[in-house]
């Protein structure tokens, strides 16, 4: 049985192109690359597979702190975020995302890191999966993960966004 829900959302510029972020009054829920237009049924969706359902309101002044805070990182005048999130996951997703916002700003991580930092060794697929499900891209750290000979791969957003942060950070050269 789904849940009626408020769903928040907003809409920013970014290095990487619009980006809408859409909470509940529990914290930041998902962020989209690109308009909530162009993916509103797509969100709806994912939501309701979680349980929620509701109708979305733009609302700048509940997200503000984390546009805020997501404008300074892009700034370079952040390193971490501390905004309150509201994350549907599995427990093993939850596992993996928790040791994701441990690799520090301008660090990078292989999959097979991340699995052994889990106590999961074997898990490297799975690994690349549960990053694939990160709902909070940027405030859970996925693009710091990396594959072991330290090419990049894997990116929901694509590469080239994946690119552009590790190169804000410092983790890779500058792209030219």
């Amino acid at each position: 049985m789904a849940t009626q829900a408020q769903l928040f959302f907003n809409e920013m510029d970014s290095p990487l192109g619009t980006l809408t972020i859409v909470a509940t009054e529990r914290g930041v829920r998902h962020i989209h690359f690109g308009h909530l237009e162009t993916s509103t049924a797509a969100l709806k969706a994912k939501l309701r597979k979680q349980g929620i359902t509701g109708e979305f309101v733009k609302c700048e002044d509940t997200l503000n702190n984390v546009c805020t805070q997501l404008k300074d990182y892009f700034n370079g005048e952040r390193v971490e975020f501390d905004v309150p999130l509201d994350l549907c996951g599995t427990p093993f997703q939850q596992k993996v995302w928790e040791a994701l916002r441990s690799i520090q700003y301008g660090e990078t991580r292989s999959y097979k890191q991340v699995a052994e930092v889990i106590g999961a060794p074997k898990a490297v697929r799975a690994i690349g999966g549960a990053n694939n499900q990160n709902p909070v891209p940027i405030l859970i750290p996925c693009h710091r993960v990396i594959g072991s000979n330290g090419a990049m791969v894997g990116y929901g957003g694509g590469l080239d966004k994946k690119e552009i942060l590790l190169s804000l950070e410092g983790a890779i050269e500058k792209i030219s």
